[in-house]
């Protein structure tokens, strides 16, 4: 018996064991790889060695690009309009300025470049190919504050659409107790599932207030960060009510329902656009279709009758 009760207490202690090591979250397959290449030290597979050398010359490449735009940032004098766009492009980096810069001025010489010397052999002449690297070297110029204003744009668009449900959680979370930090906290977490853009935006906000920025200069910043103009009116009612002690929960209503309001007005304009808009289609795919199968057998039958007179 006391054999018996020894060998279920170990196996218990055992299947114990097992059970709370299968608990225990293992370690992801990138850790394991990448422990495996620090662990293999200079060398490696040749895989792991060639991901070093392109890590190797990415790193090189980043940081020429950033010491030439340092310098042109040293040269232009005043960054902060330009700072502040590529913080609402989610840039918000010290290097991004210097990256943009460096960008900006190596991609039209390398477009160039490139187009110049790899069109010879496809047989170009002089001129075509001087016209096509002319017009890459455009290219190269233009894009990146072209992407620029894109990300920009859609970052606002994905906030401007997550901002009245953001309202109506602060809502609820001011009407059940609690303080207005507390609430932002609550509100970044839950809005994450809608948009990620404007859960960061806000988390920086507490970030900021925990790292003693007074609340008023945080909330200006996240006007200035966002560049909504809905955001901008938002964090202003945020600051007055704050300042004067009026009830936050009615403001906060009152701005989510003048959102609804506008993002409805907004879509009804948008459909208003729509016939407009469809006239250029119409006219330039479905017209010259519809006057080819309408047009089309009378003019085949005009000109097999008129090759008949002809004969």
């Amino acid at each position: 018996m006391l054999t018996l009760v020894v060998l279920l207490s170990a196996l218990s202690a055992a299947l114990t064991v097992l059970f709370i090591g299968n608990l225990v979250p293992g370690r992801s397959a990138a850790l394991d790889q990448r422990l495996a290449e620090l662990e293999d030290g200079p060398g490696g597979t040749p895989e792991i060695l060639r991901r070093r050398r392109r890590l190797a010359r990415a790193e090189r490449l980043t940081a020429a690009v950033q010491t030439l735009g340092e310098r042109f940032e040293a040269r232009r004098g005043d960054t902060s309009a330009m700072r502040l766009r590529l913080i609402q492009a989610g840039y918000p980096n010290n290097n991004a300025v210097a990256l943009y810069l460096g960008g900006r001025f190596l991609l039209p010489i390398g477009l160039f470049a490139a187009v110049f010397l790899l069109a010879p052999p496809l047989g170009f002449s002089l001129t075509i190919i001087l016209i096509m690297s002319a017009w890459f070297a455009v290219l190269g110029y233009v894009t990146p504050p072209v992407y620029i204003g894109s990300r920009v744009r859609s970052r606002q668009k994905q906030m401007q659409k997550a901002l009245p449900d953001a309202l109506d959680m602060l809502v609820v979370c001011v009407e059940a107790g609690y303080g207005l930090n507390q609430a932002l906290v609550r509100v970044s977490e839950e809005i994450e599932r809608i948009s990620v853009v404007l859960s960061e935006q806000i988390a920086l906000v507490n970030l900021e207030i925990r790292a003693g920025t007074p609340r008023d200069d945080a909330l200006r910043n996240l006007g200035e960060r966002t560049g909504l103009d809905d955001m901008k009116s938002l964090v202003a009612m945020l600051i007055q009510t704050d300042r004067f002690g009026t009830s936050i929960a009615q403001a906060l209503r009152v701005q989510s329902d003048t959102l609804r309001t506008k993002r409805r007005q907004r879509a009804e304009e948008a459909a208003a656009k729509t016939t407009i808009k469809l006239v250029f289609p119409l006219v330039i795919f479905i017209f010259p279709a519809m006057f080819v199968v309408i047009l089309g057998p009378a003019l085949i039958q005009i000109f097999e009758t008129l090759a008949d007179f002809a004969k």
